[in-house]
């Protein structure tokens, strides 16, 4: 009987030291690719911050990376209840209780369902561009999601030098940063745009900041009211940054990095007075 018990112990032992053996081996959980996404959305790469996401295309030639903030919505403040519903919705509870579902189910169809509209839109803030002259041909291409540590990684190879892009959502800056690399000093060399579908201008300030303002669309009636501005930042080593027709150019740069920031006019559900100009 001792001797069974110590056995059972022993294996016990065991197996607890195999499943920490095993967990520790799996906590570098990735989701890798050997391909660009194309321009099939589904198969791009998300990174967030719970306000601020993007989804990673990882295309060598023309990067696109799509852009979220969690208050920009279609119209704008509005009430959408239904004013018959409080009334209504004693009768509808007894209807529960007494299993009549279905009627249960049409009454507050009719009485608490609105009448008007069932709500806006969420919409994305737009795309932001990366354009690699020569790069359409490329060789050892290399995607990853790190999911531990939220990080999406591009590589692969034109010629014999390496490029490296590396994508996140930053929390305590409240930015998207992209860092880019190539393994030989002076051959970066890059284009960057900001574009919009919604009705938007953009402008590159003084200290070659990259600026879209837009507005969000009109839903059912209601006017899109929601304000936002998307800035764009670049720090390059090495190389020249320069503006043209909109448009921000990187050339001869080892390694640059991109500053992403958005913000809204939102306050809180009813009130979008907020200046999203001076809000980033």
């Amino acid at each position: 009987m001792h001797n069974s018990i110590r056995n059972k112990g022993m294996v016990f032992t065991i197996f607890i030291s195999l499943t920490i053996s095993v967990s520790a081996q799996n906590t570098d959980l990735k989701l890798w690719y050997n391909a660009p996404a194309e321009n099939v959305w589904e198969a791009a790469l998300p990174v967030g911050n719970g306000r601020l996401g993007a989804m990673v295309f990882g295309n060598p030639g023309q990067e696109q990376i799509s852009l979220n903030e969690a208050s920009i919505w279609s119209g704008g403040p509005n009430r959408n209840d239904n004013p018959e519903a409080l009334n209504a919705l004693p009768e509808i509870r007894k209807l529960i209780f007494e299993g009549q579902y279905q009627q249960a189910s049409k009454m507050a169809a009719q009485h608490i369902q609105s009448k008007r509209i069932n709500g806006m839109m969420y919409q994305p803030a737009g795309d932001f561009r990366l354009v690699f002259p020569g790069h359409e041909n490329y060789a050892g291409y290399y995607r990853e999601l790190d999911l531990e540590s939220a990080v999406a990684k591009t590589t692969y190879k034109v010629g014999n030098i390496t490029y490296t892009r590396t994508v996140f959502s930053s929390v305590p800056d409240q930015a998207i940063i992209i860092h880019l690399t190539a393994d030989k000093p002076g051959s970066l060399t890059f284009e960057a745009s900001l574009l919009s579908e919604h009705n938007s201008k953009v402008i590159v300030a003084k200290d070659n900041i990259l600026y879209l303002s837009a507005q969000s669309s009109d839903k059912d009636g209601v006017k899109g009211a929601v304000k936002f501005e998307t800035g764009v930042g670049i720090k390059q080593k090495g190389g020249t940054i320069s503006s043209d027709n909109g448009n921000l150019k990187v050339s001869g740069a080892s390694s640059a990095t991109v500053y992403i920031s958005i913000a809204t006019n939102f306050v809180n559900y009813k009130d979008i007075s907020a200046d999203e100009k001076t809000k980033k």
